[in-house]
C-alpha cells in the first residue's frame, strides 16, 4: 500500500507541477485569452482513510505503521502525504511519544475534510528518531547533491546563495 500511495503522491505532485509550470514549447497564448473557469470535480461520495502513526518526543510523525485507504487514489495520496508531515502536540506545545490513530473524513455535502486524532498507546522506542518529513527532506537534499556532482557541478553553500542571515532578535 505504501508504494502505491507514494507513486500516487508523486504522480499528483507531477501533475500539479506541470499545470503550474507549462513546458517551454507550449503554444503561444492568443492575444485575447478566454477566461475559462477552472472546474474542480470533487467526489460525490463520503471518503474515509485512517492511519496508525508513531510520534516522537517532538510531536513529529516518525512513520506510518498501518493504514486503511478508500476508493479514490488522489484522496489516499493527499491524506498519506499530510499524515507524514504532521505534528501532534498538546495545546501547551508539549508532545507525548506514542501511537496515534489519524482519520480523514470527506463530506460531499459540505465539501470539507475532518481530521481526527486519537491516542492509542503511550511510549515507544522511536522517541528520539527524526520525523518522517525531516528524513524525506534530508534524502531529497542528498539526491540533489549527488545529481549536481554527477553533472560535474557543486552546489554553493546556502549562505552564498541567499546571503548572510541576521541573528534572531527578541524585538523582531
Amino acid at each position: 500500500m505504501r508504494k502505491q500511495l507514494l507513486a500516487a503522491t508523486f504522480a499528483l505532485a507531477l501533475a500539479c507541477a506541470a499545470a503550474a509550470h507549462p513546458p517551454a514549447f507550449a503554444a503561444t497564448p492568443s492575444p485575447h485569452p478566454s477566461h475559462t473557469p477552472i472546474v474542480v470535480h470533487l467526489p460525490d461520495i463520503p471518503l474515509h482513510t485512517e492511519f496508525v502513526v508513531e510520534v516522537n518526543a517532538k510531536g513529529q510523525v516518525v512513520r506510518v505503521e498501518s493504514g486503511k485507504d478508500c476508493k479514490v487514489l488522489s484522496f489516499n495520496a493527499q491524506t498519506y502525504g499530510n499524515v507524514l508531515q504532521m505534528w501532534i502536540r498538546h495545546p501547551d506545545g508539549t508532545a507525548e511519544v506514542g501511537r496515534y490513530r489519524v482519520t480523514y473524513d470527506y463530506d460531499p455535502k459540505t465539501k470539507g475534510v475532518h481530521r481526527g486524532i486519537s491516542l492509542l498507546s503511550t511510549g515507544g522506542n522511536w522517541a528520539d528518531k527524526p520525523g518522517a518529513a525531516t528524513d524525506m527532506m534530508k534524502e531529497a537534499q542528498e539526491e540533489t547533491r549527488k545529481y549536481y556532482e554527477s553533472q560535474g557541478k557543486n552546489l554553493p553553500p546556502l549562505d552564498v546563495i541567499v546571503g548572510p542571515t541576521a541573528a534572531p532578535s527578541p524585538h523582531a
